[in-house]
């Protein structure tokens, strides 16, 4: 029986989270890694793990807004003291990082932040490294204990490496904490449900107790992760001319949405169309935050058979040059006859 923890491949991530090719990273026997179904499999089993080890009074801090499931995942695990921190400012269509570093100042020390490591989904807007920086920092002054979602790495950036400053930043720290990693996206396997959990620890003592915890969790839940997945991902990164041309092709993937983007934004402008519309190519990875009122939305989806949600949030690798000149106007349209209330 094919124990519930990661193959070779999961293992290989882990070191490639946590430090670049030739870079010596302290941490990495103090990270405990098992395999999972996907990033939600991840967050899950992290959730289980951290329900069980915290006191339960703890609260955990999530972003406003965030991704949908988060919320129904803790909720699911047993965390009932849920927060949100503030994230998105609607006005200026940009980071809220000054109501965010406010917010989370006043939380209890402790408590457990929840962030996405990049791409943030929804909005595609994520902090600087220096901002991410004044984060770490604050994590560490009051002891918090950072969850990561990186479900997104290589679509921020196209650069597997640079999107990868989060978890390594937070490994550099000293500090515990834990990363829910999905390749559904960014290896194009979603529906074979592979991902990763890791756990950076305090000190190598207590990796194998958090090992046999997650195991016990895993077991309870779904027995084994399917291993398809698994052995795809274990050619890919054991093979340095397979490895070589997923970055190139992720690269190519990422840009095409970068430049998707940019096509939207300068049509936007060649159309006169009201508004700033600068947030679109500031954003990054799959999704925007377009800033568009709920009435405008569902005009889009009425009017003009334009699919995105009532937040405004809309999916980028949708756009194409066939396609972005129609969407422009129809954004052009509901903006200038449906005025924000």
């Amino acid at each position: 029986r094919r124990p519930p923890r990661s193959t070779h491949c999961i293992s290989s991530a882990a070191s490639d989270v946590y430090k670049r090719q030739g870079e010596d990273c302290k941490c990495l026997d103090q990270i405990v890694t098992v395999q999972t179904l996907s990033g939600t499999g991840a967050l899950k089993i992290a959730s289980e793990l951290l329900y069980k080890t915290v006191p339960k009074e703890t609260k955990i801090y999530i972003s406003d807004p965030t991704w949908p499931n988060h919320p129904d995942i803790l909720t699911g695990s047993g965390f009932v003291n849920q927060e949100l921190y503030p994230y998105y400012d609607a006005a200026s269509n940009s980071l809220n990082f000054k109501g965010m570093m406010e917010s989370l100042s006043k939380a209890p020390p402790g408590s457990i932040i929840l962030f996405h490591g990049c791409a943030h989904n929804p909005t595609g807007i994520d902090p600087s490294k220096e901002q991410w920086k004044e984060l770490i920092d604050l994590c560490k002054a009051k002891s918090f204990v950072p969850f990561i979602d990186l479900a997104y790495q290589g679509f921020a950036s196209g650069d597997l490496d640079n999107d990868a400053f989060v978890p390594r930043a937070f490994a550099q720290s000293g500090l515990e904490f834990l990363v829910a990693e999905s390749f559904s996206k960014n290896v194009g396997l979603y529906g074979e449900r592979i991902g990763a959990l890791h756990v950076v620890c305090a000190k190598k003592e207590s990796v194998p107790k958090v090992l046999s915890n997650l195991k016990s969790s895993i077991r309870a839940m779904y027995s084994n992760p399917p291993c398809h997945g698994a052995l795809i991902m274990t050619k890919i990164l054991t093979n340095p001319k397979y490895t070589s041309e997923w970055k190139e092709e992720l690269s190519k993937v990422a840009g095409r949405i970068q430049e998707m983007r940019k096509l939207l934004y300068e049509e936007l402008v060649a159309l006169k169309t009201p508004g700033s519309w600068e947030h679109i190519i500031k954003q990054i990875g799959m999704f925007s935050y377009t800033g568009l009122s709920k009435e405008q939305c569902k005009a889009l989806v009425e009017k003009h058979h334009v699919y995105l949600l009532e937040s405004g949030r809309a999916s980028m690798p949708g756009i194409n040059r066939s396609n972005y000149e129609y969407l422009a106007k129809a954004i052009r349209e509901v903006v200038t006859n449906i005025p924000k209330q």
